[in-house]
This record gives C-alpha cells, structure tokens and sequence, in this order.
C-alpha cells in the first residue's frame, strides 16, 4: 500500500506587494529639473504679480489745466474693478512668495508627492483669483480706450496717457503671471502623474 500526498504547485511568482523603491537616479534627476524650472517659474510670476499691483495702485495721474473749482483727476481707486485688482494681484504675489519653500523642498526631495500635490491645488486657486481680477481690470482698460457710443462713454485715454499706459501695463502683467501659474500647474501635474 502506498500513501501519496497532493501537494499543490508553487509558483515562482511572488503575490505579495512590494514596497516601492527610491526612484531610480534618472527619473529623480528629471523631477529634480522640473522643480528647478519651478522654482524659477515661481520668482518670475513674483515679480509680475507684485509688478502689475504696484504699476496699477501708482496709476494716478492729474490733468495739468484745472481751475480753481475744477480738477480732472484718474486714479484707480476711482474704479472698483481696479481696487479689486490691486488687492487680488497682491495676495497672488503673497502667496507665491510663501510658496517658495514648498517649492525648495521640491528640489531636495524630488519624490515628494504630498508638497506637489498641495502647489498644485493652491496654484489652481490662486489661478482663478489671477484671470479673475485681470478679466475686471482689462474691460475697464478697453473702455478707457476705445469708449462706448451706445452708452455715450467716451474714451479717457487720449487726456490720461500716462493713466492708460500704467493701467494697460498693469494688465498685461497680470497675464503674464496667468501664463507661468498655467505652466506651474501643467508642469506639476506632469510630475505627480509620473509619479506613479
């Protein structure tokens, strides 16, 4: 008589899930790339921001003919949309101020996924508070300059130059800090999805 025990097949494959590994030095010197270009990105959007709310809230100008009862003046607190912008363009420059040092720990460590994650949402925010302030301020500036028949508005600008220049100016910097928050958040984006 024979006794035979079944004994299932084992396979040589492993089932059990394995702790990642460290990224391999390639993928951790390209991360590291990116957040160096985000960190550059950063200080650019910086100086646009910080620049477009400091050429708006400078923007007053005083027409040299007056009388003794009558002053022609411009200034940007004359328009709530400007007021808005000044203060939104100042909070953005804050906060990407604030947001160096994520950044920095970023380039120190490309592999952290929790100080992307959270640039990248507060980039998204701070995105919208940017376009949306730009958008108020850039249909002012357009009614500054070209006037509006239907209503009898007329066009400032040709009496307000230095006005209307700063006022463009500050406009055209606040685009410029939508362009690089747009490039942030398609950069992080890249990153964490690479992540994985």
């Amino acid at each position: 008589m024979s006794t035979t025990i079944d004994v299932p097949e084992t396979s040589n494959v492993d089932t059990r899930e394995k702790a990642p590994l460290l990224p391999a030095p390639r993928q951790a010197g390209w991360r590291r790339g990116i957040a160096i270009i985000d960190f550059i990105l950063r200080l650019g959007a910086i100086a646009a921001a910080l620049g477009a709310a400091a050429s708006m809230g400078t923007s007053d100008q005083t027409l040299p003919f007056f009388t003794q009862f009558f002053r022609f003046e411009a200034s940007y607190d004359d328009f709530t949309s400007f007021q808005f912008f000044v203060i939104a363009m100042a909070f953005v420059g804050g906060y990407l101020v604030l947001s160096l040092p994520f950044s920095v720990v970023t380039i120190l460590r490309p592999q952290a996924i929790g100080a992307r994650l959270l640039l990248i949402i507060l980039d998204t925010v701070f995105l919208t508070l940017a376009v949306s302030s730009g958008a108020a301020a850039a249909s002012i500036v357009y009614l500054a300059h070209n006037g509006n028949q239907d209503t009898n508005w007329l066009a400032v600008c040709s009496q307000f130059t230095d006005f209307c220049q700063a006022t463009s100016g500050a406009v055209v910097s606040s685009f410029v800090t939508v362009l690089i928050l747009d490039c942030l958040i398609v950069m992080s984006a890249f990153a964490l999805s690479r992540n994985n």
